[in-house]
């Protein structure tokens, strides 16, 4: 099968950590400017023509708007132009089902998805199935991770100017004594698989200011203590997503939504590629007979790929294949399936201490 040609919303955005973040107008001049570069790009790399496609596939929600609308227009002046079928695409079910690209896994499964911009869990039941678990109630992890490397000013760092931020935090880490700082975990009194990294943002910029005028030195200038820092704020997010996630695993299987046997938990977006919250889960997921499922670091990152392999998704179920592209908006905001989180709730399951989590640092 010939799929669609595809991009994905971010795709074009190279200037975003030069701005300190995604500035919408830019990403859409952005856009505007590069889309047909990369249309005509992935047509020569593929070795085929617009006339041999089976269908064009877009990321039409959620996402930033501005961008979503370059990718839309183009994308239907192309379906109008050579009368090809069109296929919009949520972007985080391509998330989701992008490891049914790189492993043969069957229907159901969960799914944790932890990225810039979205942190979620779901249960995907079919190509365009799914109940959603919870969800971060503000920011996203990534999003804070990079927030918190900004505030330590990381890019100064002579082992990190290069490294986005979340990337940054990671490094550090990793020779970092994550007990030098104890952060109060999130949403302790709430029984139910939402999330929350504001406030925890907010305590871990407190602590940097704390230990500022312990060292006695400015804002924007490097802790001899950084490394440790990092350490402490890696380990705090995991715990939180850990959790959050076992409560959710608990949850299925109790109410067979998922088989008490050979069940499978799928990690992807791009906080994903962080190893030691992989590795939390992946300790997690043995605890509790699931394997652990995760897409290529390449393929955990927004990428064009995923939008592609969920078209091909959908054109093979014959699920929103539309040939008639009226009507058709893009949408900045879209919940995930049916939204069950309020059951999760009522249901009050009680996590078990997950005793001292020394192996995520081993």
């Amino acid at each position: 099968m010939k799929l669609a040609v595809f991009w994905e919303k971010h795709c074009t955005v190279r200037k975003k950590f030069i701005y300190r973040g995604i500035i919408p107008v830019v990403a859409q001049q952005l856009h505007r400017e590069n889309i047909e570069q990369v249309v005509q790009e992935a047509l020569r790399a593929s070795g085929v023509s617009v006339a041999e496609l089976a269908a064009v596939a877009t990321t039409v929600k959620p996402g930033l708007a501005l961008s979503l609308g370059v990718g839309l227009q183009y994308s239907l002046s192309l379906v109008n132009r050579h009368q090809k079928p069109f296929i919009p695409i949520h972007h985080m079910e391509a998330h989701a089902l992008t490891i049914r690209l790189t492993h043969h896994l069957d229907f159901p499964f969960l799914v944790l998805l932890i990225s810039g911009g979205h942190c979620l869990l779901a249960v995907a039941q079919g190509v365009s199935d799914f109940l959603l678990l919870g969800q971060s109630m503000d920011i996203a992890p990534g999003d804070m991770l990079d927030k918190v490397a900004r505030r330590l000013s990381l890019r100064k760092h002579p082992e990190c100017h290069s490294m986005a931020g979340g990337k940054a935090i990671e490094h550090l880490a990793q020779t970092g004594n994550q007990e030098l700082l104890t952060f109060r975990l999130p949403m302790q009194q709430y029984r139910n698989c939402d999330f929350s990294f504001s406030g925890l943002q907010n305590l871990v910029n407190n602590a940097i200011a704390q230990k500022e005028k312990e060292e006695g030195i400015q804002e924007g200038e490097i802790l001899s203590c950084v490394k440790d820092v990092a350490a402490a704020v890696q380990h705090a997010v995991t715990v939180h997503i850990i959790q959050r996630t076992y409560r959710a695993m608990l949850f299925c299987i109790k109410n067979s939504i998922l088989p008490s046997k050979n069940a499978t938990l799928v990690v992807s977006g791009g906080v994903a590629s962080n190893q030691y919250i992989r590795k939390g889960l992946q300790n997690l997921a043995d605890a509790n007979d699931f394997a652990l499922l995760c897409p290529p670091p390449r393929l955990c990152t927004d990428n064009g790929v995923m939008i592609a392999w969920n078209g091909i998704e959908r054109l093979r179920a014959g699920l929103g294949v539309l040939h008639s592209t009226a009507g058709i908006r893009y949408e900045p905001r879209a919940p995930l399936g049916i939204d069950i989180s309020k059951r999760v709730e009522e249901e009050s399951i009680k996590v078990p201490k997950l005793k001292k989590i020394r192996w995520l640092a081993s």
